[in-house]
């Protein structure tokens, strides 16, 4: 990854409007909130009203698409109870995820089993608990779920490009539009119903444009399963709409002009039904990381120092491999005097380097003891924490509110 430009504090330079009202008002009620209870570190809170907020926002963009949360973002049970409350609907990848949305109140119906890296047994499980509607991209999981889960709705994951996304996929999921063709005509000799075609663009995508290349390979899928008699119905336009980091993203209403330019291009008066799996988009900005300095230190070369916080790339920044997400952030000297620094995580580790090519500024004051938060952090932060790596515990996880006072 190449050098980024400088990131100072929390600039709000994203062009999102609707992004950046969201997440700084998250982060001033959960600023209260942890400021309040003053809990041990590192914490992420996060604000269930923002998340609200999130969906809502959503639903008005795109109001024809069922919107399946990805549970893997932040599988805390109390967004995804918010969620059921405002008639979500889940994409989940496991069979803990699916007890988790069923405990919460999800109806089986609302659960779309997305992973096509699937046991067969734990394809029967779900099916015995009621899901239906199962992805897949390759003849050995389409014949399991044949198997173990009888007359099931099945959609064909296909390979696009990732292009403009922070944390691409790579080439681990989907399948040939042509391949795709093929399965779905098998999964309807099988008995399944053959009902669509999903892809992913990657997470946390910039370019708007991206899911035209998604809705022109579903449409080929389409033409060709309806050559052998197959008339698929669903497209899932998978996830990929962007959190409130330092870079710029454009606002959520480009990405819904060019998902829809791309349908009425593509489809015609003959537009399919739609899914869509936000992850990041409905609680990233929901949530903040307060972390403490554990220690600051010179770089060897004078340049730079060295700022060790008590999180890091085991116990909550995953996402920070490569750089590839850059955290806004507040601490609590903001306003002081500010200079170029390393940050680091408090592992006996030397791959537990947060930021050392993307430039952050932070306090001259800042020292041992005092509070750094990482904003708009509530996806993938807890949910990629390990179990105890080095000794460190995962993240602990709070939900409030908004209107909810320590």
């Amino acid at each position: 990854m190449t050098d980024q430009s400088a990131t100072t504090g929390v600039t709000d330079r994203p062009s999102d409007g609707d992004v950046a009202g969201t997440a700084a008002r998250s982060a001033e009620r959960i600023r209260e909130h942890l400021d309040g209870a003053v809990p041990a570190t590192p914490c992420l809170v996060m604000d269930l009203t923002a998340v609200r907020e999130r969906y809502a926002e959503l639903r008005a963009a795109l109001p024809d698409a069922r919107i399946c949360y990805a549970v893997k973002a932040n599988p805390m049970p109390e967004v995804v109870a918010a969620l059921v409350e405002l008639g979500s609907s889940f994409d989940v990848a496991s069979p803990g995820e699916i007890d988790l949305c069923l405990e919460q109140g999800a109806d089986p119906a609302a659960i779309s089993y997305g992973n096509t890296i699937k046991k067969r047994a734990d394809i029967a499980r779900a099916h015995a608990q009621g899901v239906r509607l199962f992805a897949t991209d390759s003849e050995a999981d389409l014949t399991a779920i044949a198997e173990a889960a009888p007359g099931a709705s099945v959609f064909c994951r296909v390979l696009v490009a990732n292009d403009g996304s922070r944390t691409p996929f790579g080439r681990k999921f989907g399948c040939t539009p042509e391949t795709a063709v093929r399965l779905l005509g098998r999964a309807a000799e099988l008995g399944l119903d053959a009902c669509g075609v999903s892809f992913h663009i990657g997470s946390q995508q910039h370019d708007a444009a991206a899911w035209e290349h998604g809705i022109a390979a579903a449409h080929r899928v389409f033409r060709g399963a309806a050559e052998h008699g197959v008339r698929p119905r669903l497209v899932n336009l998978g996830g990929g709409l962007p959190a409130h980091y330092t870079d710029a993203a454009p606002p959520l209403t480009d990405y819904a002009r060019r998902i829809e330019q791309a349908l009425d291009r593509e489809f015609g008066a003959d537009r399919p039904e739609l899914l869509v799996e936000p992850g990041r988009r409905l609680v990233g900005d929901a949530g903040v990381l307060r972390s403490e300095v554990v220690l600051v230190s010179p770089d060897s070369d004078g340049e730079r120092r060295w700022v060790y916080l008590d999180v890091g790339r085991y116990n909550g920044l995953a996402e920070t491999e490569g750089e590839a997400i850059t955290y806004r952030l507040r601490t609590s000297r903001d306003g002081d005097p500010v200079g170029p620094v390393v940050l680091a995580g408090p592992t006996c580790d030397g791959d537990d380097v947060i930021y050392q090519r993307t430039r952050y500024e932070l306090p001259l004051t800042l020292r041992a003891g005092d509070t750094v938060d990482l904003l708009s952090a509530g996806a993938y932060t807890a949910s990629y924490a390990s179990v105890g790596f080095n000794g460190f515990p995962p993240l602990p996880t709070r939900c409030i509110d908004g209107h909810e006072r320590p």
